[in-house]
């Protein structure tokens, strides 16, 4: 990690109509570190994901992206920005029809004018960070669930981002699973610096491969931290989240 900061948000507050989701939101992430936001459900975690990734606009504050201000930012500069982020989604969200390396080779083919057998090898070589290379011409449904994961970050580092947003991760995979996508990231987050922002709720995967943790609830930020700093909380909502042994997105 660097003293430098890769998002900002600053007095964030996120609303549909008239319901505020998020009240009034501060916090920094710096670069190179690996970034938690957790809390029960409904609590706005994806809410705030959607903001900072920039499908959504914050109903007040500010959100910086390398310094640069997403929510504001003329069409251009906004997608200048976009293309040093990438992101994954619970689903991981290939298309079907297409395979590993066909999905891989999407961004590449939208925002590059690289020819074709350039593109191919940068899509095999991001395959091959993930593990994957053996199964670049396999369909998403011909691979497990957990190379689906996988797959979908290969697609996300296409553009080689400084940042990466990723949604529930190790959401419907079995621990073992979970654990080497952990060690996944965290390989990627020290040979290549890139800065993680993960929603997720496994207890196992905040503890391996969190460097702070932001807890949302009641549209705040009640607890901020290392997570086993945080599972010494005074505040009996957070110890009993982090010291859970259920599922502690049902802790309510």
């Amino acid at each position: 990690m660097t003293n430098e900061i890769a998002v900002s948000v600053d007095h964030f507050y996120a609303a549909y109509g008239s319901n505020i989701i998020l009240d009034n939101i501060s916090f920094d992430i710096p670069t190179g570190s690996i970034f938690m936001i957790v809390g029960p459900s409904g609590c706005g975690k994806s809410t705030l994901l959607n903001h900072l990734i920039g499908l959504k606009r914050p109903a007040a504050g500010d959100i910086l992206i390398l310094g640069k201000e997403l929510t504001t930012a003329e069409e251009q500069d906004r997608l200048d920005v976009l293309k040093h982020i990438g992101v994954t989604y619970q689903s991981g969200a290939l298309f079907g029809s297409m395979t590993l390396l066909e999905n891989t080779r999407l961004p590449l083919e939208e925002w590059t004018d690289l020819p074709s057998d350039a593109i191919d090898q940068i899509a095999m070589n991001k395959l091959s960070l993930v593990g994957l290379e053996n199964f670049a011409n396999h369909l998403p449904d011909q691979v497990s669930g957990g190379m689906q994961k996988r797959a979908a970050i290969s697609r996300a580092m296409a553009l080689d981002p400084d940042i990466l947003f990723l949604d529930e991760p190790s959401a419907g995979l079995d621990p073992i699973t979970s654990a080497e996508l952990d060690d996944l990231v965290l390989t990627l987050s020290q040979q290549f610096g890139i800065t993680f922002v993960i929603v997720s709720h496994e207890l196992r995967s905040i503890f391996s491969i969190a460097d702070t943790v932001i807890v949302l609830k009641e549209k705040k930020i009640i607890a901020r931290g290392n997570p086993k700093e945080l599972a010494k909380s005074q505040q009996p909502f957070v110890k009993q989240f982090f010291n859970a042994t259920a599922n502690p997105s049902q802790i309510t």
